[in-house]
């Protein structure tokens, strides 16, 4: 796990979310929060989980407005230095779950 970097190079759109969701770490459920999201990962807050090194994490979540529960795997990509945030890169997704992110961002944009 990294520091977050001020200097942030993401290129991937971003929006704002508002989510509980279920964290898997080394095979155990903790419920976190999502503030974020883009097509390539989530930030996570840590709710009531222990302090871990674990970079391989398991997700499930539901996007708002939606039925369909999204399951993929993860790393812990960066840690911020004073909140309980974890940036979380998604590294297995299946294709019909990202299409479902990438349906909800492009319905998140403002038009003119």
């Amino acid at each position: 796990m990294q520091p977050i970097d001020h200097h942030d190079q993401r290129t991937d759109f971003r929006v704002e979310i508002d989510i509980l969701l279920n964290k898997y770490v080394e095979g155990r459920p903790h419920l976190a929060r999502a503030s974020n999201i883009s097509r390539r990962g989530l930030l996570l807050h840590r709710l009531f989980e222990p302090r871990n090194k674990q970079d391989a994490v398991g997700l499930q979540f539901q996007l708002p407005g939606t039925h369909k529960v999204i399951t993929c795997a993860g790393r812990v990509v960066y840690t911020h230095p004073w909140l309980e945030a974890q940036g979380v890169e998604f590294t297995h997704i299946e294709p019909e779950h990202q299409r479902l992110i990438d349906d909800y961002l492009i319905g998140q944009l403002r038009w003119p």
